[in-house]
């Protein structure tokens, strides 16, 4: 958590209330929404392929993992029993040449990035996945799927040295991306050799050059390719067949294509029910991209905006719609923010009467979420409470407090409204005045000019605050304040 970030605990009742609607998802194999069944009644097993850890996570990973934090809170708000995988690719072309250029271990490198990783998306209300296997602690289960395909017939052992998976032995290969394997040609990742039996065929393992790490398989020193990697740890953490997989939509093709091909031909089985992509991030309506110097990391953007803003800018498009990572958007969602956090303001939040979830305003926000997960009809739901706590406030403080506490419950389902309203209004990215006691000093001495009859001070005070993003509030006697 960021220093300074203020979480406020709040510890809400719930009645026994009716069960939501039924779950409907859109399936990227089938394309099309379907209701949602899990394997088992009651449980549900998800694995969302994780970072290859040799840099700084960016703002493409915030968005899809944000939107599958979302995902996982509503799953177990919902009353599933879920177990939640995310791996992390710490063996990899690029984590070798990274550690070359830095003149650090591998390990240390991975290591380092892993903590970055982490303390990033913990800073954006993340919660960590029940299991975070990583590639290099999976070599055993890597090495025995490997060998199954190969005694199958379904991998070969080049010239090289190398394993392939022969992409033309799985016939089902290419349902979830809809293309002609005819038509198809080599994707992200995956080298064209001289000793592939088709172009279309993949690495499983890759023999060790020298001073490269290596471990030992039945077919000399070597590592696995990315793909196998996947297949391997998920059925370690989660069994041959489970409910959900999902990544951002640029591992649809090749990556989610060959878990499927390698998992389905070693365990006879179908892989995963359901197939859940997140849409990509734009930046000013163009691509991000490192040539167009338009690369953001999650740090970038948490120097310049509330690590909570940049969440509700996340969750406020759809997950699977691409989003535009701007200036403008940015401010927007930490003004849009801040008006659920002002409908907060004033409200006894000491205490909460029980949250009844037979409320409209819970039937609502449950239909929204089941339509696939539909956050931004969500969080209409959340405006709508805001207009009513704002009505109530001043002629019935029960009401309003009974609506604050539908409030929070399901902003809470979304990861938002966690601090206290103080310490959201008045907390600071870049704001040249971030003291507080320095920002009370002036309101005192404020106060006392105008107990003097000195307008023209008081009235320098509030224009130099102004100036610096602080709006004073005087209401009953008091002032308030908080940050544009």
């Amino acid at each position: 958590m960021r220093p300074g970030v203020i979480i406020r605990a709040i510890t809400i009742t719930v009645s026994n209330g009716v069960s939501p609607p039924m779950l409907r998802i859109h399936n990227s194999i089938s394309q099309r929404k379907e209701e949602f069944k899990p394997i088992e009644p009651g449980k549900v097993r998800m694995y969302v392929c994780g970072i290859t850890v040799y840099d700084y996570s960016h703002i493409g990973h915030a968005r899809t993992f944000v939107a599958f934090d979302v995902i996982t809170r509503y799953l177990r708000f919902s009353g599933y029993e879920l177990t939640f995988v995310r791996n992390i690719t710490d063996i990899d072309d690029k984590i070798i040449k990274r550690a070359l250029e830095n003149g650090e271990s591998i390990t240390h490198l991975t290591d380092r990035f892993t903590q970055i990783m982490h303390e990033d998306f913990a800073s954006l209300g993340m919660a960590e996945p029940d299991l975070e296997p990583r590639a290099t602690q999976s070599m055993p289960e890597i090495i025995t799927m490997i060998e199954g395909l190969i005694k199958s017939g379904f991998a070969y052992q080049g010239e090289s040295g190398d394993v392939y998976y022969h992409v033309p032995r799985f016939s089902d290969y290419g349902k979830l991306s809809k293309q002609n394997i005819d038509a198809l040609q080599a994707g992200e990742r995956v080298e064209v050799a001289s000793d592939k039996q088709s172009s279309m065929d993949f690495v499983l393992w890759k023999m060790a050059k020298a001073e490269e790490p290596g471990w030992p398989s039945p077919w000399g020193e070597g590592r696995p390719g990315w793909h196998i990697e996947c297949s391997a740890m998920s059925k370690k953490c989660l069994g041959e067949h489970f409910d959900i997989h999902g990544g951002g939509s640029d591992l649809q093709f090749p990556h989610h294509e060959n878990e499927i091909a390698q998992s389905e031909a070693a365990n006879g089985c179908c892989f995963a029910n359901t197939w859940i992509h997140t849409g990509m991030v734009q930046v000013d309506k163009e691509k991000m991209s490192k040539s167009l110097n338009n690369f953001f990391t999650i740090r970038d953007v948490l120097s310049l905006y509330k690590p909570e803003s940049v969440r509700y800018f996340m969750v406020s498009s759809h997950y699977r719609s691409q989003l535009n990572y701007s200036e403008d958007n940015l401010k927007s969602a930490d003004a849009a923010l801040e008006r659920l956090y002002l409908s907060l303001r004033d409200v006894d939040l000491s205490v909460f009467p029980e949250v009844d979830l037979t409320s409209e305003y819970i039937k609502s926000f449950n239909n929204a979420m089941n339509d696939d997960f539909n956050t931004p009809e969500a969080i209409a739901v959340l405006f709508e409470l805001a207009r009513e706590i704002n009505r109530f406030k001043s002629v019935d403080a029960d009401k309003s407090s009974a609506l604050a506490a539908i409030l929070l419950y399901l902003g809470d389902i979304l990861g938002l409204l966690k601090q206290s309203p103080d310490a959201f209004l008045k907390s600071s990215v870049t704001d040249e005045l971030n003291d507080s006691d320095q920002i009370e000093a002036l309101i005192i001495e404020r106060n006392q000019a105008r107990a003097d009859r000195n307008w023209s001070r008081a009235d320098d005070i509030r224009d130099e605050l102004q100036q610096k993003g602080i709006i004073l509030e005087d209401k009953d006697g008091k002032t308030g304040w908080r940050r544009v």
